[in-house]
């Protein structure tokens, strides 16, 4: 089912499609092909933070359940070269820093309704050569798919007409017991290692053990013993490369309900939402405010345009880059 769920200031109207199948109900909005609102049958509220209502979106929302792209996470300074090209790309982080793609990367723009069913929906976007600062004309095509487990899933394609940098990620907040914060999650990521970052949060260099750290989650570990500690936003690195087929990459467990993400990606962002702060009201009538979700982002390490030893983000014209993002949900853990 398709309907309007609102209209930007340029007067482009948002098309928000249900989706559901298997005791599992998702909400896309065509902003930042967004997944806007999670359900599962028997529970009570929203598995992913959201607004019901778009204006939420262009402010304080920005990038909640996003695609974000076509560089997810942050490229220093804004710049990178690419076969001897410097590239000077739109810093919209505190005017130093490129995030997400610019201040008009995928996850801030309104995509085009593809095709949609009962249990999925494909959404399109087209950047031109030279946008923010990138080269290549690209085409992006993300499915939200509802699949037995019940699973969410999420394919991204992408296409180039020139050599680019592509790396996709998906932004949403999870928070599976309703509680006004993820303080009693529990999250096991599979990382041995980490990305040291700076105080704008660019990367350091090499990655460095997460034995004795604060973002050591390989065994299953309440966020609330972690919250009143150093900040959590970072890059756990899984491998050093892309994978063909997905491979789980964290667990997050709460009220009853565990969720598995499994992802083709090398690295999983973790950030546990400092940022926010009462506004908007939100699913379920109340505002949002700091540690009320978690972001859990499979990705390419961010600046790696700047690191020859990080994976690589690289797409030739006319390779085809696939991303498959996995959540399958169980119920009832110990």
């Amino acid at each position: 089912m398709a309907s309007e769920f609102g209209t930007l200031p340029d007067g482009q109207r948002v098309m928000q499609v249900t989706i559901s199948g298997h005791g599992l109900r998702a909400s896309i909005i065509t902003l930042g092909a967004s997944l806007q609102e999670l359900r599962l049958d028997g529970i009570g509220h929203s598995l992913v933070l959201g607004f019901p209502r778009l204006e939420p979106y262009l402010d304080e929302g920005r990038y909640f359940g996003a695609v974000v792209g076509r560089y997810a996470n942050r490229i220093a300074h804004g710049r990178a070269v690419l076969d001897g090209q410097k590239l000077q790309l739109d810093r919209n982080q505190d005017g130093r820093h490129m995030l997400h793609g610019g201040h008009d990367g995928c996850g801030t723009r309104n995509w085009i309704l593809a095709d949609w069913d009962k249990s999925s929906v494909a959404m399109a976007d087209h950047l031109p050569a030279g946008h923010m600062g990138f080269p290549g004309a690209m085409l992006i095509r993300a499915t939200w798919s509802i699949l037995p487990g019940p699973v969410l899933m999420l394919t991204i394609l992408a296409t180039s007409d020139d050599t680019t940098f592509c790396n996709f990620a998906q932004h949403s907040y999870f928070n599976l017991d309703g509680s006004d914060t993820i303080a009693d999650h529990r999250l096991s990521v599979p990382a041995a290692t980490y990305l040291p970052v700076d105080d704008d949060l660019i990367p350091l260099g090499a990655p460095a053990p997460v034995q004795g750290t604060h973002l050591d989650f390989q065994n299953p570990t309440r966020l609330g013993e972690r919250l009143g500690g150093p900040r959590i936003d970072h890059n756990l690195c899984l491998s050093d490369q892309r994978h063909v087929l997905p491979r789980k990459v964290a667990t997050l467990q709460a009220g009853g309900l565990s969720m598995d993400l499994s992802s083709t990606e090398p690295g999983l962002q973790v950030y546990t939402a400092e940022h926010l702060s009462p506004g908007a009201p939100g699913h379920g009538g109340r505002p949002y405010d700091r540690h009320a979700g978690v972001a859990l982002e499979s990705q390419i390490w961010p600046d790696a345009p700047n690191h020859a030893d990080y994976p690589s983000a690289r797409l030739e014209p006319g390779r085809l880059y696939r991303q498959t993002t996995v959540m399958s949900f169980r119920g009832r853990v110990a």
